[in-house]
């Protein structure tokens, strides 16, 4: 029997998420397949979103400092702002094909 403890299929690699840290790329994977979850059982997009930004909001303010914070939320404008959060979850919902 092959010893697979602390690795299990779904945890990611450095080869799904490139450039991306582990720790990085198993929590986002976490977070979507919580997000798939409570959109299959009919939840709004706003309030599965809502409910994240808090909980994250919250997670920051225990662990950083208010100019962090601010500094995290206005690159995440900014990406809103520049339209390169919208391209980047095109390129992800894009089929393979037109990925290529």
């Amino acid at each position: 029997m092959t010893d697979t403890a602390g690795h299990t299929p779904a945890e990611p690699t450095s080869d799904a998420m490139p450039g991306v840290p582990d720790d990085l790329a198993r929590c986002a994977m976490v977070v979507e397949s919580a997000m798939e979850h409570l959109l299959k059982e009919n939840h709004p997009p706003l309030a599965i979103a809502s409910a994240l930004l808090g909980g994250s909001l919250g997670l920051l303010a225990r662990s950083m400092d208010k100019d962090t914070i601010l500094h995290i939320l206005d690159s995440a404008a900014h990406s809103v702002r520049t339209g390169e959060i919208h391209a980047a979850t095109q390129a992800q919902t894009a089929p393979e094909s037109e990925k290529a």
